[in-house]
């Protein structure tokens, strides 16, 4: 990378740090969508990939055992085998079908949050059932795995049980620990991983250890409607240029 894209590359992975650490997992993805404008899907996800594990560890220990149980186990159970779906678009798709999901769900994630803000999309009055967990699993396994975006359709259940903000922020942060695992060797075994990819990591480490304090800070202080005004900006951005990228 040179000096510009490792400038991107340094806020990126410290905006991932900011929104696993305080704002649920949602947001991170913003991270590999800014990266694949600039450089290789594949090879953004790559990066991305052992950041997210980086975080995922420093953010543990501040929301350990705050988590609701029941409902992350569905979760996870229902993510395994949708990252297996993930492996097998991979083997076929090409670079510009990852840059047009990855453009898609970015748009998708800000329509979703726009209509849920405009009162079109309401949460369930009650917690959904267990077939519903484990289809949000399902989908949160797969569109993790293509662009490390699995947070909204695992928020789509968890809002459902009405948890208050941290307990919802300690299941996210448990979910994606345990998924972000799962994607690794998958990850490894397709080439997704490279001495280049690895060399990035050494370098946006101390990046994303910085965000990750800053999220669990900003958890108990900064609004959500602040912070997320700025990632539906972005998601839009990046998401309209991806899909474009793709198409033409």
């Amino acid at each position: 990378m040179d000096a510009q894209i490792f400038a991107l590359a340094a806020v990126a992975v410290a905006f991932a740090g900011v929104s696993k650490g305080g704002f649920g997992s949602g947001a991170a993805f913003a991270s590999a969508a800014i990266l694949a404008l600039v450089m290789p899907p594949g090879q953004a996800l790559g990066i991305m990939l052992p950041l997210l594990m980086l975080i995922d560890l420093a953010t543990l220990r501040p929301y350990w055992r705050r988590w609701d149980w029941q409902a992350g186990r569905l979760l996870i159970l229902g993510a395994l085998p949708g990252v297996g779906l993930g492996v097998a678009l991979w083997r076929v798709a090409d670079d510009d079908m990852i840059r047009l999901l990855i453009g898609a769900i970015a748009l998708a994630f800000v329509g979703w949050r726009l209509a849920q803000a405009r009162g079109l999309i309401r949460p369930a009055s009650r917690r959904l059932g267990a077939g519903w967990g484990l289809a949000a699993g399902l989908a949160a396994g797969f569109t993790s795995f293509v662009s490390h975006a699995g947070g909204p359709p695992a928020a789509v259940y968890l809002l459902s049980g009405r948890p208050d903000k941290t307990t919802y922020q300690a299941t996210t942060v448990l979910i994606f620990w345990i998924v972000n695992i799962a994607k690794a060797v998958p990850y490894a075994v397709l080439g997704i991983f490279t001495a280049e990819t690895l060399i990035a990591n050494l370098a946006l480490a101390p990046f994303a250890l910085l965000g990750a304090w800053a999220g669990v800070k900003a958890h108990f202080l900064v609004p959500e409607r602040a912070f997320f005004a700025l990632t539906y900006l972005l998601l839009t951005l990046t998401g309209a240029k991806l899909v474009w990228d793709a198409l033409t």
